[in-house]
């Protein structure tokens, strides 16, 4: 009886301590807020700092463990107390009285779960409550948990910095430009901590959004850049993405066109989420620290106003920058630009100066010739001029005009100013042909669905000459050439070619020019030709480069398959620019090679030969010149061809002076066309 007397002693006891606990554990329950920022901060601190919901958290384990210690020192102290007790006073009373003294306490536990006075155990250890924080994890692993959050607060920020801060040039890309103040991160910064928080959200996930529009653009104008030397045009080079793929389908294979075409629109969708989530992120950072960010934020405008008005640089580069502005900006103005284009265009193509012209008195200066329009890929300027490049090409352009000299032959040379540049041959095609210049696709195929005359449609119209086109590039179905009136197109399936291709270049340019010989030239009791020949052997990327071999082994192209084998692997080759620019060099020694040689071989007194290149090869090889100039020449072994453009004030040779005039590609036709019409004899 004694020890059921100390046991009712210790109930109340447990009863206290249990209410006791059980009311820390609600009180610190109730004290979590549940949206401690203003319009919905996140409860927890985004930076993993101690923000009030950690506070909180806690403040909750320290009152369940100052409990928990109360519970086990007050059983403790009861156990022993009973014990002590029942040895003194218990000693020999029998079993029954120990029986009866259990029941008691379990039937007094029973009626405190009963009354709801249970001790309430840790949210997070019952069954019926998630666990907190990445299912548990940020609980199990507290600290590693808090580096984590700290790092993808970082890497947010860091990212939404890059966005604003990258340029849409690669070679603009280092890291200077990432040392600037972004006039439109501090003005988005103070819009964002001064909206209502409903808006904020909304502002903070369009702003995300924005951004990630704006890097994926950005990146796309560094592709276009360093291939075309230009932006992208949002609205008429949407074509040009085709063709993109279409030239990797060619150099890698079906697999590796779906491979890339498929990367490149997870890369898209990636930079669109994780930029929304990055500025999301970096706003809830700003609301939970406002006092901070504000403070921050009135800093650097005024530190971006005092750079901007003092002008004050970092290794040549504004330290205030409005990139992003001005970047939209230009992107508007190109759009309107591109959407009045097409009406612009349609006025210029109504004008022609020959279409009316009689058919007896076109081109009369030439009847009776065999004129040859040989565009040579991506023969520029920086060919001639470059001083890495300038002594060979001088040599060969020298020897050339020598050896032409020694045939008979006389030539004369100037610039023309090509529509594009690294790429975009048949633009320039277009404009020397049409005398209209073709500057986007847009304009190509307004063209190529017009009546506009080109210069095959004014031979092919005087009945005199018959009209031909060599186009090894071409090696699908091309229906263009109907408008440029041509009345048989041999292209790289119908040139007789059973040797390799050489890297994008299907028929090597010496095989070419043979073949025309063969085909159309080299026939007895025909017609004169007039003749587009396109020589594709200097096309990008320039390795292997087939080279020179005796024009009686020439066969079939088989001759090619071991030239192929000693070239050089194109992926070694373009991975140091200056061995791109060295493949490039002797890819246009190849091509002038080629023509020269075939003109002092198969050239006759009607022989009239106008070769030009057709646009400035990649930046890679210009290294920094934005001309986009070409060479012209004109060869003829009758003096009277050269008699007609002697007020051209044109180069003697091969090799147009710096000096030589410059006309742009697109006034070619008319001029050419009056030297050599009624007018011109």
């Amino acid at each position: 009886m004694v020890a059921g007397s100390v046991i009712d002693r210790c109930l109340p006891c447990h009863r206290k301590t249990a209410r006791k606990d059980r009311r820390v554990s609600l009180f610190t329950r109730s004290r979590q807020p549940h949206d401690t920022a203003e319009g919905g901060a996140d409860s927890e601190d985004d930076t993993g700092g101690p923000g009030v919901a950690g506070e909180a958290s806690e403040a909750t384990e320290e009152a369940g463990t100052a409990s928990g210690e109360g519970a086990e020192t007050a059983s403790d102290e009861g156990a022993e107390t009973a014990s002590s007790e029942g040895t003194e006073t218990a000693s020999g009373e029998d079993a029954d009285s120990a029986e009866a003294a259990a029941e008691r306490v379990e039937g007094a536990e029973a009626a405190e779960k009963a009354d709801g006075t249970e001790e309430t155990a840790d949210p997070a250890e019952r069954s019926d409550s998630p666990p907190p924080g990445w299912f548990g994890w940020r609980r199990r692993y507290p600290r590693t948990a808090r580096g984590v959050t700290i790092g993808t607060t970082v890497l947010a920020g860091a990212l939404v910095l890059f966005a604003l801060l990258v340029p849409n040039r690669l070679e603009r890309l280092g890291p200077e430009a990432f040392f600037r103040l972004p006039a439109e991160g501090i003005l988005l910064a103070g819009l964002l901590l001064a909206v209502p928080p409903r808006s904020r959200r909304l502002m903070s996930v369009a702003a995300g959004a924005l951004l990630g529009l704006l890097t994926v653009l950005k990146f796309v104008d560094m592709g276009f850049y360093s291939v075309l030397a230009r932006p992208f045009d949002l609205v008429l080079d949407w074509i040009l993405l085709d063709d993109a793929a279409e030239f990797v389908r060619e150099s890698f294979g079906r697999t590796g066109q779906v491979l890339a075409v498929v990367g490149v629109i997870v890369l898209i969708v990636a930079v669109l989420v994780l930029m929304t989530l990055a500025t999301v992120r970096v706003t809830n950072l700003m609301v939970g620290h406002r006092a901070v960010a504000t403070r921050t934020t009135l800093i650097l405008g005024t530190a971006w106003i005092t750079c901007m008005t003092l002008g004050i640089q970092i290794a040549g580069v504004p330290l205030a920058t409005k990139g992003n502005a001005d970047f939209v900006n230009n992107r508007i103005e190109q759009v309107q630009a591109g959407l009045k284009d097409g009406r612009v265009f349609e006025k210029q193509a109504a004008v022609d100066a020959f279409a009316k012209t009689p058919p007896d008195q076109l081109l009369t200066g030439l009847r009776g010739k065999d004129v040859l329009f040989t565009f040579i890929e991506s023969y520029g300027r920086v060919a001639i001029d470059d001083p890495a490049m300038a002594p060979q090409i001088d040599s060969v352009l020298k020897e050339g005009t020598n050896s032409l000299k020694a045939a008979g032959f006389q030539s004369r040379s100037a610039w023309l100013k090509s529509p594009v540049t690294g790429a975009g041959s048949w633009l320039a095609h277009s404009t020397f042909l049409s005398g209209l210049w073709i500057k986007n696709q847009q304009r190509y195929r307004s063209l190529t669905t017009s009546d506009r005359a080109t210069l095959g449609s004014y031979f092919r119209k005087t009945g005199a000459w018959r009209t031909v086109g060599i186009v090894p590039g071409v090696r699908r179905a091309w229906p263009e050439g109907k408008f440029f009136a041509l009345d048989h197109i041999y292209d790289s399936e119908h040139l007789g070619y059973n040797g390799p291709y050489f890297s994008w270049t299907p028929v090597p340019d010496q095989f070419s020019l043979e073949a025309f010989q063969r085909l159309e030239h080299g026939k007895k009791n025909r017609d004169p030709i007039m003749a587009e020949i396109i020589l594709a052997s200097s096309h990008n990327p320039w390795s292997p480069i087939a080279r020179m071999t005796d024009w009686d082994d020439l066969g079939d192209g088989s001759v090619f398959n071991q030239i192929k084998k000693e070239g050089t692997d194109p992926k070694e080759v373009w991975k140091d620019p200056e061995r791109v620019r060295t493949e490039y060099r002797h890819a246009i020694e190849y091509s002038l090679h080629s023509l020269t040689e075939w003109v002092e071989r198969y050239g006759t007194d009607d022989t009239v030969l106008v070769f030009l290149g057709d646009h400035q090869p990649v930046p890679t090889v210009t290294a920094g010149s934005t001309s986009k100039d070409v060479p012209v020449t004109i060869v003829a072994r009758d003096p009277k061809v050269l008699d007609k453009i002697a007020d051209w004030n044109w180069t003697d040779g091969l090799k147009p002076a710096e000096n030589a005039p410059t006309w742009g590609m697109d006034r070619f036709r008319d001029r050419f066309m009056t030297a050599y019409g009624p007018r011109g004899d």
